[in-house]
């Protein structure tokens, strides 16, 4: 009797180790699973990161930098308008030759010199090196029969828009009269070139600003004094972006 007990207490010690390493093997499989399962999805949300930065690169350059850069390719230079690349020389009053920081906006002014060219107000940006009287110059300056020429490189910061200098692109634009206000064939040059400028550094209209949006200044006249023929140029350069992306 005391054997059969014996036996029979050391199978269900048995049996209970059994099942003690059953359940320890099946809460091993379980972590096991859990494990898997958080290694190949913390690898799947590596992969994907690296897809989106992949594609941000290729499709969005802007976002991963703080400094200069401009896009290329065919629709870009599709758009590209004619200009005249008149450069300064460089000096303190009108071409510092400081290097920009990334573009974020672009800046329209006019010249408040009725009548005047575009090389005409280049002339002067230039003269300025000689005469010491102010500091004053702009990227590029459009004329009254739509010219345009450039003064100062894109990636050089230009005397124009004060505080926003070193992140903008100035355009000086003429105009015929007091009243400031352009003609067509400036108007359609103005819409090009800022169209071009916004593609070439991923740029949407809403980047192009007033000089009268960083300062104050009544300038360009027209354009402060008249806000719907604002809207209206901007909503041009929009279509037109629209036309080549």
């Amino acid at each position: 009797m005391k054997e059969k007990k014996s036996k029979k207490k050391t199978t269900a010690k048995k049996t209970k180790k059994t099942k003690k390493s059953e359940k320890s093997t099946k809460k091993q499989k379980k972590g096991n699973s859990r494990r898997n399962i958080y290694i190949y999805t913390g690898f799947g949300i590596l992969v994907l990161l690296l897809v989106i930065l992949v594609l941000i690169k290729i499709f969005k350059p802007s976002w991963l930098t703080d400094k200069y850069f401009e896009l290329t390719g065919d629709k870009i230079e599709a758009v590209e308008p004619k200009i005249d690349v008149e450069l300064l020389t460089v000096n303190p009053y009108s071409r510092p030759g400081t290097p920009t920081e990334k573009i974020t906006g672009i800046v329209v002014h006019y010249t408040a010199n009725p009548g005047a060219t575009a090389i005409d107000n280049r002339n002067y940006f230039e003269s300025l090196k000689d005469g010491h009287d102010t500091q004053v110059s702009s990227n590029f300056v459009i004329g009254l029969e739509g010219e345009i020429v450039q003064c100062v490189p894109t990636w050089e910061m230009a005397y124009a828009s004060n505080s926003r200098n070193i992140d903008t692109v100035s355009i000086e634009c003429c105009h015929p009269d007091e009243t400031g206000k352009f003609n067509e064939e400036t108007y359609k040059s103005m819409v090009q070139l800022c169209a071009w400028l916004c593609m070439k550094f991923d740029l949407k209209e809403e980047a192009v600003i007033r000089h009268y949006d960083v300062t104050g200044k009544i300038c360009p006249k027209y354009f402060v004094e008249d806000e719907e023929a604002w809207e209206n140029f901007r909503k041009d350069i929009g279509q037109t972006l629209k036309e080549f992306k």
